[in-house]
């Protein structure tokens, strides 16, 4: 057992996160091939009064989503998207996948595509608890016991140390992936960058601190 692993720090509602899933697919590949641990933290990208959008705040967003698009190739579902009235409260869709993390970490990397997929190319609205918990059900997690960690002042809590344990890091940029070795980090990807950009330097820390 190794106690090194790669953290990736997101939110499931940030575009750039969404981008980075074709690489985030090429990271588990190569951590499954070396026995290597990855787990997620979220960050909270809008919450509060952040998350209530008005029409220069949807079109700054939506501006975005086109750049992430051009960029890396995934697709978005651009009709409708953020109709009037949305609030782009990222917090219970933060807080879904921290219950993920403490029910079974096995469906996690599942249920956050599904997440993304849902938000971006379904239109569907994963603010709602009712929609979360049907795609944690269709990622494997019992509807049961999914609902009622969901709806506990633990899990809020839980999710409120996430945001902060992100914060301390002093991290601005979604997504990134530290690299975690006998409680030192470091810093794999700051922001959105295709594999072959940090793949060397992933493969320098995993044959050092993983291969033997």
């Amino acid at each position: 057992m190794h106690s090194a692993q790669l953290i990736y720090i997101l939110d499931p509602m940030c575009s750039w996160c969404w981008g980075f899933n074709p690489v985030l697919q090429q990271i588990l590949k190569q951590a499954q091939a070396t026995g290597l641990k990855v787990t997620l933290r979220v960050g909270g990208l809008r919450t509060g009064q952040q998350a209530v959008l008005d029409e220069s705040k949807r079109a700054y967003i939506l501006q975005h989503w086109h750049r992430v698009a051009e960029t890396t190739g995934q697709p978005f579902n651009f009709a409708n998207a953020l109709p009037y009235g949305f609030v782009y409260d990222t917090e219970p869709a933060c807080r879904a996948l921290v219950v993920a993390r403490q029910l079974n970490e096995n469906f996690l990397f599942t249920f956050l595509d599904n997440l993304q997929r849902a938000f971006y190319q379904d239109r569907q609205d994963i603010t709602r608890a009712s929609v979360l918990r049907d795609l944690a059900v269709q990622s494997g997690y019992p509807q049961d016991a999914f609902s009622e960690a969901f709806d506990s002042e633990e899990s809020q809590v839980a999710t409120q140390a996430d945001f902060t344990w992100v914060r301390n890091l002093a991290i601005r940029g979604f997504p990134s992936v530290l690299a975690e070795h006998q409680q030192n980090h470091a810093l794999i990807t700051n922001g959105y960058q295709p594999y072959t950009a940090f793949e060397p330097l992933l493969s320098r820390w995993i044959s050092i601190n993983v291969s033997s």
